[in-house]
């Protein structure tokens, strides 16, 4: 009698998409509930609960005010002296920082700020700057110089090095779908769809609002400390998962197929740092976007990676606080402590919503760079020498950069 042996079933990737779907996600949930034995504790020496001013509920954050830095005139005119100041040493935009860009009085308060975004709530926006004054190059400049005093570095945006050996340290938040080979878009970044609580790259999140939309695209964030102390009380298993290896696409990248990492890091309390947990992740590297789909010939994600996925989107999007973004804002964010995302919206000709971006680090305040992120964090941060770094004015369509 010949013993044939059944077929190892290949595993799949689970049916989830770009754009969470609650019924999915609790459909998933009690599956897996009512199917598979899950932890009941946490991993060995992670924390029941972060205490920190980094744990916000966001129906608390809309309803104080004391997290705007609001620019006054005297302010502004010495941002404006600071601009001009620059301009007149007829230097590349790469040698903006704060010995080039000088602010005597609002720079100690940047630096303040700077700290509140490491220990503090982790997020503030400056108003009122006047970017309709301006033409672009000059509002690209002031929106440097002021960030150089928050975070004196500038990450790239893109590739480590372009060919040419520049570096793109400035991108461009806006719609061109409208103005772009179809197919040729992969991330959300450039088209008007709604964006999935996420984190980017680098230790600081900036955004200056050239142009609100005509409807929608609200700012929202959401602490992903918060989020952790839900979790770790309700479904320890999923920590589990979100601390182990996932597979995260570097799609279609010949050298990197995908590379492997968690999406959580515990890092324990030193003398000189609190105990901390860290979330980096992006929803598209697992399920890809548009012109970008996931990898065919990479290791799916699990259907508890599936599941922890959907449960970060909803509980940051159940507790997060939805920014009055306006015209001449500047948004700072914590992206080791924060998730962020941004509701769908709609344009009008010549009312297009326009943001423009820096990934910042300050080495003062900076967080220790979990070992798995560092060869991210290199490619953001390690040598951006001053005359590589290129601002573009206009926008362009991003190209991805592996994680």
């Amino acid at each position: 009698m010949v013993d044939v042996q059944a077929p190892v079933p290949v595993p799949t990737q689970p049916d989830i998409q770009y754009h969470p779907d609650f019924e999915k996600y609790t459909a998933r949930t009690s599956r897996r509930q009512a199917t598979e034995s899950l932890e009941k504790s946490l991993p060995d020496g992670f924390p029941a609960q972060l205490n920190s001013p980094l744990v916000w509920e966001g129906k608390d954050v809309e309803k104080r005010d004391d997290w705007i830095y609001a620019f006054n005139d005297a302010q502004l005119d010495e941002i404006d002296a600071a601009l001009k100041s620059f301009k007149s040493l007829n230097l590349s935009l790469g040698h903006i920082n704060k010995s080039t860009f000088p602010l005597p009085t609002v720079g100690p308060s940047l630096r303040e700020l700077s700290r509140e975004l490491h220990v503090g709530r982790g997020f503030f926006v400056l108003r009122g700057l006047r970017v309709d004054n301006y033409p672009r190059e000059d509002n690209v400049i002031i929106y440097a110089g002021i960030s150089s005093h928050v975070g004196n570095l500038r990450g790239r945006q893109e590739d480590t090095r372009f060919a040419n050996g520049t570096s793109l340290v400035l991108s461009h938040i806006k719609d061109l779908s409208s103005t772009v080979k179809a197919g040729t878009i992969g991330a959300p970044s450039n088209t008007a769809d709604k964006q999935v609580f996420h984190t980017d790259a680098g230790d600081i999140i900036s955004l200056l609002c050239l142009n609100p939309a005509v409807e929608g695209g609200e700012s929202k964030i959401a602490s992903s400390w918060l989020v952790y102390n839900i979790l770790a009380k309700e479904r320890p298993d999923l920590i589990h998962t979100l601390s182990k290896d996932w597979p995260v696409d570097g799609f279609n990248n010949p050298q990197k197929p995908y590379t492997l990492r968690p999406l959580l890091y515990h890092q324990p309390a030193t003398a000189s740092t609190p105990e901390r947990v860290l979330i980096q992740y992006a929803r598209r590297y697992f399920t890809g976007f548009q012109a970008q789909p996931r990898s065919k010939d990479i290791p799916p994600i699990s259907e508890a990676q599936a599941e922890a996925l959907d449960a970060l989107h909803f509980l940051a999007d159940k507790h997060s606080a939805s920014l009055d973004f306006q015209k001449g804002d500047v948004q700072y964010i914590n992206n080791l402590s924060i998730f962020h995302a941004r509701n769908g919206f709609r344009d009008e000709p010549g009312k297009e919503r326009h943001l423009i971006r820096l990934w910042l680090r300050d080495p003062e305040n900076a967080w220790e760079t979990p070992a798995p992120l560092r060869p991210r964090w290199d490619n953001v941060y390690k040598d951006v020498k001053v005359d590589e770094q290129v601002f573009p004015l206009e926008p362009r369509i991003r190209r991805t950069v592996g994680s």
